[in-house]
């Protein structure tokens, strides 16, 4: 059996590790801080300890299915966090994050405290430096619904089309209604943050009155 010390060094080390993407996970004001972090990576440690140790004292090595038992439960916990938020889907990172921190659980346990530093480090630079990149250069997308009101429609309509081709993006949903003798000219995309300041720049331009929701898009 492994030495009473060891054990608990690999469990503080799998907490540390844990709360450090917690607080990243606070700082960000997301899901799944720093308690529900330092759970998941100490579980997935322990478990990983006791599969182990229970391994040795029964000269049973199914014991150690218990860690790939981790996977299937880590994975139900992950799909609570999924949720739908104004037609978007929301919580897909936090559910990846919590995945890898039970990995990472796992290979503290296992006693793998360089490797278990590594991937800490990495899902760091993920959820910092590469939210960073994204917003630096503008790069995540938006699925927007565009409503615009116009007192001509077909003078419109050329002009959307002329503006979103030069993009190379398409049009879903594209339609025209008559409220209150004003034209109402709606349609779906998906822009880039650069992309959708191009348009807003363009329709501001244009004198027109819009609106802008989060849509959904639809299952092809």
């Amino acid at each position: 059996m492994l030495p009473l010390a060891t054990i608990i060094y690999r469990l503080l080390w799998a907490a540390l590790l844990g709360s450090v993407i917690g607080l990243e996970r606070i700082r960000s004001k997301r899901p799944a801080g720093m308690r529900t972090s330092l759970f998941v990576s100490m579980a997935a440690a322990l478990f990983t300890i006791v599969s182990v140790e229970l391994a040795k004292m029964t000269g049973d090595t199914s014991t150690t299915r218990i860690a790939s038992n981790i996977v299937q439960g880590i994975g139900f916990l992950g799909a609570g966090v999924i949720l739908r938020d104004k037609g978007s889907v929301v919580g897909v990172t936090t559910a990846a994050t919590i995945f890898l921190e039970a990995a990472m659980g796992m290979t503290a346990g296992a006693g793998l405290y360089r490797v278990s530093g590594f991937v800490c480090a990495v899902m760091l630079f993920g959820l910092v430096g590469l939210a960073r990149i994204e917003k630096l250069f503008k790069l995540r997308s938006h699925y927007v619904l565009f409503r615009i009101s116009s007192d001509n429609a077909s003078g419109l309509l050329p002009e959307i089309h002329q503006l979103f081709g030069e993009m190379q993006l398409p049009l879903d949903q594209l339609s025209v209604s008559l409220v209150d003798g004003k034209h109402i000219l709606q349609f779906e995309a998906d822009l880039r943050q650069r992309q959708l300041e191009k348009v807003t720049s363009k329709l501001c331009a244009l004198g027109l009155a819009y609106e802008m929701l989060p849509a959904e898009r639809q299952n092809s």
